[in-house]
C-alpha cells in the first residue's frame, strides 16, 4: 500500500446497512493499534458532511435504502463509496430474502468492493487506500472541469438567476471500480 494518494486526511463515515456485525467488528479492528488505519491519515467521523469516504456494511433493504441515499447525498463532492463484505457487495446469503434489494450498488454508485464474510481488516484498509486514488482522480476531474468552464461562469456572472454549471459525471463504473483483492494474487 502506498501513501502517495494521501494529500489530505480523508475522513470516513461508516454505516451498517443490515449486517450481522461481523464486518463492523472488522471495520473497528482497522482502528486498533494492530492495523492502525490512521497511519494513512484516515479518520473515522460520524458526520457525512465532513466525510470523503462512505464505508457501508450489510445489504440494502426497503427500510434502509433511503438512509443510505441520504447519507450519500449529504457527503460533499468528490466522494468515494466502499462496500465492505459480501452482503454490501451483492446481498450475500440474504440476497434471496423477500426484503433484501441486494448490494449497496442498487442504491448508490460504489467505487470499491471488499468481498468476504467477514471482510479482513487488511482488505478494508487496502480498499480505502485504493479508494483515495479514485478520490484524487475525481478531485482532479472536478478541477479540470472547473478550469474548462470559466467562459460559462463569466457569461453567467451578470445574471444571478442562472447557476454555475454542475460538473458532469466523468467516470463510468467500469473505469473507477477497484479490485481490492490484488494483495491475494501476490
Amino acid at each position: 500500500m502506498s501513501a502517495a494518494y494521501v494529500t489530505k486526511s480523508p475522513w470516513v463515515v461508516h454505516y451498517d446497512g443490515s449486517s450481522c456485525n461481523g464486518c463492523d467488528i472488522e471495520v473497528l479492528a482497522c482502528l486498533t493499534p494492530m492495523y492502525d488505519v490512521e497511519r494513512f491519515g484516515i479518520i473515522n467521523c460520524g458526520n457525512p458532511k465532513h466525510a470523503d469516504v462512505f464505508l457501508v456494511t450489510g445489504s440494502v433493504n426497503e427500510q434502509n435504502k433511503g438512509i443510505v441515499k441520504q447519507i450519500y447525498d449529504q457527503m460533499p463532492e468528490p466522494k468515494v463509496v466502499v462496500a465492505v463484505g459480501i452482503c454490501a457487495c451483492s446481498g450475500g446469503i440474504f440476497k434471496d430474502c423477500y426484503n433484501v434489494m441486494g448490494g449497496v450498488d442498487q442504491v448508490i454508485p460504489v467505487d470499491a468492493y471488499v468481498p468476504g464474510c467477514a471482510a479482513r481488516p487488511e482488505a478494508i484498509i487496502d480498499a480505502v487506500v485504493k479508494g483515495l486514488g479514485v478520490l484524487q482522480a475525481k478531485r482532479d476531474a472536478m478541477v479540470n472541469a472547473a478550469s474548462e468552464a470559466p467562459a460559462e461562469i463569466a457569461e453567467n456572472a451578470g445574471n444571478e438567476e442562472k447557476k454555475t454549471p454542475a460538473v458532469p459525471p466523468i467516470f463510468t463504473m467500469a473505469e473507477i471500480k477497484v479490485n481490492t483483492m490484488d494483495h491475494l494474487k501476490k
